[in-house]
């Protein structure tokens, strides 16, 4: 099962801007839950998350802007 079909269900029952947990955010940004939180705990890269408690969650808007950062190049 691909990132995409396991995310279809939760995504469509959700808000426009879901929260994910690490497992869901690791699969919709293309990395393990365990290098996802590596980046968490050594501040490798600033991804927003939201912590309940001893839970983690991902606003998918986080996410999302952590890709736009992230990509390099475009149009002319």
């Amino acid at each position: 099962m691909n990132a995409a079909t396991a995310l279809a269900p939760i995504l469509k029952n959700h808000s426009t801007d879901p929260l994910l947990t690490p497992s869901e955010a690791a699969a919709y940004i293309g990395v393990t839950g365990n290098t996802l939180s590596v980046w968490r705990c050594v501040g490798r890269y600033n991804i927003q998350f939201v912590k309940v408690g001893r839970l983690v969650k991902y606003r998918k808007s986080a996410l999302d802007a952590f890709l736009d950062r992230r990509t390099i190049g475009g149009k002319a």
